[in-house]
């Protein structure tokens, strides 16, 4: 597999630190508010990766922190006149909510940055000691003079970052490139006890201790937002090297960012949209499948024909799998003179599938790909026609793929109202028996009401969501 590397800003061939194992981090919520959309997109993305690396065979172990303390957080909790705590642990339940219903897999481990203190105050330490960072008035920064390769994953030198920064009122850095590892607390903030007086940790350094903590000092891939580049990954990478005196992580990747009709989102302008809002309105499902629909390095436009969109692209592979299961009703036990070819086709698909991934994990040509075999399927496999091996491999292989992808998760939802609509076909099937004819279109209406569009065939009744 090839991705691309941030760092290096090529292709590069993805090989483990050791063989069939990946170490992943990903940067996780700061919880004061509902997740936007904006933050389904790498929570979506790479979920696949880790989904994919998994169906590959490799064992994957992912870790993605929660930022439980933060300035944004306390002035949440001083505008509702409650505790941090109470405003972190209600958004970390808001975004658990969010999470499941785009299918993200729970990460192997969800560190809080509140749980973390001890790794972290290790780390401020060692970077002072070495001469890495140092203390003023209770608050400790870091040097990034001190760190000759500082600017290596923005790909920018010192001294163009210098140009635009400065020391804002109340910093007390020696360099306005200097970044904060520790801050002093003012009074009311929640505090830590610390060997530099009572205080609560920068936004980087957190991550720095997390990695190190439940991953290791060198990790395979970092990976986020296109916008924590700079300075938080800049930052992470600087810090990290200076204590541990080896690389932080091999591969970084970033995921574009999204727009909003064509424009970028923001609160003022009046086009900002949680997940909630949006899963309210559309489900969750079509914004997973707006999330992955272009290559993961692309920019997404967000927009209510682009969800309706996804929504439709759903319906049909819906579709598509409830077909397979009414022709697996229906198969043959004997082979079908087709049967080789057709199963040809289904492993090109799933070998054209496979490379997309391959390739930078372009989920756009996977999903092409996955809506080719949906064609194929389509064509060659067909009601009382088809063996009952040719259905069960079609299956397999439509199932690992949209599995890859995350998608389909609601047909386990969709199976207990499938179990009525069943009951009500049965019960429409009898009416015709007796020839009660008015009885039987007042089913058929019903489920049409509901969306259920009937079709008579000489296999039995197939119905299809409209």
């Amino acid at each position: 597999m090839k991705i691309f590397n941030t760092l290096t800003r090529q292709k590069e061939e993805l090989i483990p630190i050791k063989e069939g194992e990946f170490k992943i981090y990903a940067c996780g919520p700061t919880v004061y508010n509902f997740i936007h959309i904006g933050n389904a997109r790498p929570l979506c993305v790479f979920d696949v990766l880790r989904r994919y690396l998994e169906y590959r065979g490799n064992n994957v172990i992912f870790v993605q922190n929660f930022t439980d303390i933060d300035d944004k957080i306390i002035r949440r909790a001083n505008e509702e006149g409650v505790t941090f705590k109470d405003i972190s642990e209600k958004y970390i339940e808001e975004f658990w909510k969010d999470s499941k219903g785009m299918n993200i897999r729970e990460a192997t481990n969800h560190p809080k940055a509140t749980e973390t203190m001890d790794e972290i105050i290790k780390i401020v330490s060692d970077l002072v000691e070495k001469g890495f960072a140092y203390e003023v008035g209770g608050d400790v920064y870091f040097s990034t003079k001190k760190f000759s390769q500082y600017g290596k994953l923005s790909h920018q030198p010192l001294e163009d970052l210098e140009a635009g920064a400065r020391i804002n009122v109340g910093e007390v850095k020696k360099e306005p490139m200097d970044f904060a590892l520790w801050k002093s607390a003012k009074p009311g903030e929640p505090y830590w006890e610390s060997p530099w007086g009572h205080g609560r940790p920068g936004w980087h350094i957190e991550c720095s201790a997390m990695v190190r903590k439940f991953l290791g000092e060198t990790i395979d891939i970092h990976c986020g937002g296109q916008d924590l580049i700079f300075p938080h990954h800049e930052n992470e990478i600087a810090q990290s090297e200076c204590c541990n005196g080896v690389p932080f992580s091999r591969y970084w990747m970033h995921n574009g960012f999204i727009t909003v009709d064509k424009v970028k989102m923001s609160k003022s302008l009046g086009n900002f949209f949680t997940v909630r809002d949006v899963a309210e309105q559309f489900g969750y499902e079509p914004i997973r499948f707006l999330m992955i629909s272009c290559q993961y390095r692309s920019p997404i436009n967000y927009s209510f024909d682009a969800i309706e969109q996804c929504k439709a692209s759903l319906e049909r592979l819906y579709t598509c799998r409830d077909n397979l299961d009414f022709a697996l009703k229906n198969a043959k036990d004997e082979a079908g003179e087709n049967d080789a070819e057709v199963i040809e086709l289904i492993d090109k698909r799933k070998a054209d599938f496979i490379n997309a991934m391959e390739d930078d994990l372009n989920t756009a040509d996977a999903i092409g790909s996955v809506f080719e075999l949906v064609r194929d399927i389509n064509t060659n496999v067909n009601d009382g026609v088809s063996s009952k091996a040719l259905v069960e491999y079609a299956i397999k292989i439509f199932d690992e793929l949209t599995g890859v992808l995350g998608l389909l998760y609601n047909r386990e939802t969709k199976g207990s109202l499938d179990d009525e609509i069943e009951a009500l076909i049965e019960a429409r099937n009898n009416a015709r028996k007796e020839r009660n004819w008015a009885e039987a279109d007042r089913i058929r209406d019903e489920l049409k009401a509901q969306g259920i569009i009937l079709e008579d065939t000489p296999q039995g009744v197939k119905w299809h969501r409209a």
